[in-house]
Parts: structure tokens; C-alpha cells; sequence
């Protein structure tokens, strides 16, 4: 299923009747438009209904009034291969995860394969292969970017260029293998980049024995594109080493759902106060320790916005075009040209916001109504979050 659905089109839909438009822009982040125009999974028009060209359409979906946002990514996963993790011997938790409606995630690294290899040409190997599966294979229709090599001591810059060639676009946790020196590892960033390879660096104490304390000294020195989990994976630096982090490094500032809570509210309230809200992503940093997320963004989201105190929209936005940005995807947005996946939102029944955002900043998790992907409805009423109190409905010419 997942395979044919790789590859399958989507033709022309529309979807109309949006009570709410985010746009995942932080600049922008609500759009005044009822109407989204998809053509072959891109967005080909987004405004009024009256101003779309909405004839002709192959699927059309009421989306009866319903919030409509980009699909979330969670920007630090570690798959394996297919839809298992022998982390917690669970099979489907990416599709599940589809239900709390992410529809793109970012591998930082896959280090949970029994036996994974730690040489170089073994490192490599895994990461191509990886990178090729998950782009054949899509669980749910999840868009998994897979393939993020962890880097080891030895590697010189031939490695990085053979990993670029190989389609490896991603560097797993820098600080999980041997290369745990700022220095070291700075200088294989500058590698990295050099061959249009991103790179997310391990940050706070560690995550499972064998692994060790990242400091903030190596943070900055290694200069690497996300500070991976600001607030720890699990264990968090000190607050004030996080806020130096904050201040002195423009890189993207990743919170994470297995993390420390307290320091991801404070780190999401710097960014706000350093007037740069545009760097802030959000991650599960799962399958973990703490198991699997379904809805793990959802509470990001949520915990950010009523903890927090940041306005939902915003928070929306750290899931979606913030990290669309970071990470170099053509997701994230409702902007034309960018790829059609959309989470369809009501507030949950019997929640006590009036709208759909009140519950938000209430604490609430929204109800998910249905999924998009590619312009393919990948589920409708979620299984994994709270009853929406309204859902959208989907028809399809024949």
C-alpha cells in the first residue's frame, strides 16, 4: 500500500469551506482564505473560493469549516527500516504517528539497527541504504528523510563527498559515535556543508549508556546547522548554558518531546525575546527510552502554547514552515508550488475553548479530522487524538 501510494497522483482537488487557514509562515501565520487548489500533489491556487478555479476537480473536500494547516513535521526522529523500531520492538508507529498528523519526518540518525556499523564503509553503506529504502517505502505515505550517517572518527572529506553522491542530505546526532570534540567535529560540518549535507548535533547529557555529555563549549564550536534537542534527550544543560546557546549561535534551535519540559518553554520564550521565533523547531526526538509519540508534536504544541504562553499560530508554525525552512523541504507551507500535505483540525469535543486555537492555548490537543498527503487523503478521523468535533468530507469523481 504504502509503495503504490509513493507513487500515485492526485489530479485536481479542492478543498473549501476552511474555517482556518495557517499558512506555517511565522511572518504570516494565519491566511485569509477559505479555498486550497491542489494539482498533481502541489498547491496550485489558495484564496477566496469565488476567485479559484475549482471546476474540473477529481477529488473535492468540504472541509465543513474546519482548521486547515500543513502537515507537521517532526524534524528528529530515528528510524530504522519499514514502520518497525526494535528501540521498542513496535511495528506501525510511523503510520500511527501520520494520525497525530505529521506528514513528513527528518532522520537524525539511525542508530538503533542491531548491529550497526561503526566503520566507515560500513557507515556509509547503512546510510545510502537507508536513504533509498525510506524513499522507496513510505509508511502511511509519511515522507521519512532518511539516511543520516553518524559520523566517526577517521572520516576525511572523500567520505562526505561519497555520501553526497550516494543522496545522503542529512548528518546524524553528531556526539553519538566517536567524534565528541568541538574541534573534530567542526571540522567535519564544513565537510558536510561543503557537499549540501545538513547537520543536527547532540546536545545535554546523554541518552542511553555508552553515550555521553555534549556541552555547550561543543555546541558552538562545532557550529553544526540544529542544535539537536536544546532541551535535552533526555537531560538538559543548565538553563544558562542553554540561553548562551540561544544568544551566541544563529543556528535552529530544536525542542524536542522527549526532553526536559521546563527548559523547552524557556528556550521557546528566548527565542521569542531575541526576536528570532524563526529558528525555533519542534521534534519528538523518538522512538526512544520514552517510547513511541503518536501525537508527540501535537503536545509540543500544546505544552508551548499554555505553558509557554506563546500564541498557537506561532507554535503551529514551529512545526511546519520553520522547519520546512531549516531543513530545505518544499513542505511546511500553504504557498503555491509547495507539496499538498495538510492536517485537517477541529477543537476536540467537549474541550473548553470556543475555537479551535483557544483550546490550544488552553492545554488542549486538537481533534484530527483527516490527513493529506501529496494531495491523497491518507486518513480521516484520527485514531490516536481526541474526537474532532467536526470532520471533513471527501468525494471523488468517477
Amino acid at each position: 500500500m504504502a509503495e503504490i501510494a509513493a507513487s500515485a497522483t492526485s489530479g485536481k482537488v479542492v478543498i473549501h469551506h476552511i474555517g482556518l487557514l495557517l499558512s506555517g509562515d511565522i511572518d504570516r501565520p494565519i491566511l485569509d482564505a477559505d479555498t486550497i487548489v491542489v494539482q498533481d500533489g502541489r498547491i496550485a491556487a489558495v484564496g477566496k473560493y469565488a476567485d479559484c478555479d475549482t471546476g474540473g476537480a477529481r477529488t473535492v473536500v468540504d472541509a465543513r469549516g474546519t482548521a486547515v494547516a500543513p502537515g507537521l513535521i517532526d524534524s528528529h526522529v530515528h528510524p530504522v527500516f519499514g514502520d518497525w523500531t526494535p528501540r521498542q520492538n513496535q511495528i506501525g508507529w510511523i503510520d500511527s504517528t501520520m494520525h497525530g498528523g505529521v506528514t513528513t519526518m527528518v532522520s537524525a540518525g539511525e542508530v538503533h539497527l542491531p548491529g550497526r556499523p561503526k566503520d566507515i564503509v560500513g557507515l556509509k553503506a547503512l546510510a545510502i541504504t537507508a536513504q533509498r529504502a525510506f524513499d522507496n517505502f513510505r509508511p502511511g505515505g509519511v515522507k521519512v528523510h532518511a539516511g543520516a550517517p553518524v559520523i566517526e572518527q577517521g572520516m576525511v572529506e572523500q567520505d562526505f563527498k561519497d555520501l553526497a553522491d550516494g543522496g545522503v542530505r542529512l548528518l546524524g546526532e553528531i556526539g553519538l559515535g566517536s567524534v565528541k570534540a568541538g574541534y573534530e567535529a567542526r571540522q567535519m560540518v564544513e565537510w558536510a556543508r561543503k557537499y549540501g549535507i545538513r547537520s543536527t548535533i547532540h546536545t545535554g547529557g546523554p541518552s542511553i549508556p555508552g553515550s555521553g555529555l555534549i556541552d555547550k563549549d561543543v555546541v558552538l564550536e562545532a557550529d553544526a546547522d540544529v542544535i539537536g534537542h536544546i532541551n535535552g534527550g533526555h537531560t538538559a544543560l543548565p538553563w544558562k548554558h542553554v540561553c548562551e546557546l540561544c544568544e551566541k549561535s544563529s543556528r535552529a534551535i530544536e525542542i524536542v518531546h522527549n526532553g526536559n519540559e521546563k527548559i523547552a518553554i524557556e528556550a521557546a520564550r528566548a527565542a521569542l525575546d531575541l526576536k528570532c521565533p524563526h529558528r525555533v523547531i519542534l521534534g519528538t526526538d523518538g522512538p526512544a527510552g520514552s517510547g513511541v509519540q503518536p501525537l508527540g508534536i501535537l503536545r509540543m504544541i500544546a505544552l508551548l502554547s499554555s505553558l509557554g504562553g506563546i500564541a498557537p499560530e506561532l507554535v503551529f508554525c514551529f512545526a511546519t514552515g520553520n522547519t520546512a525552512k531549516i531543513r530545505g523541504l518544499d513542505c511546511g507551507l500553504v504557498e503555491v508550488g509547495r507539496a499538498a500535505d495538510f492536517v485537517f483540525m477541529d477543537r476536540a469535543q467537549h474541550t473548553a475553548g470556543a475555537t479551535l486555537l483557544e483550546s490550544v492555548a488552553l492545554g488542549d490537543l486538537p481533534g484530527v479530522g483527516m490527513v493529506m498527503i501529496d494531495g491523497l487523503v491518507r486518513c480521516g478521523r484520527s485514531r490516536n487524538t481526541p474526537p474532532a468535533i467536526e470532520i471533513p468530507v471527501a468525494t471523488t469523481a468517477h
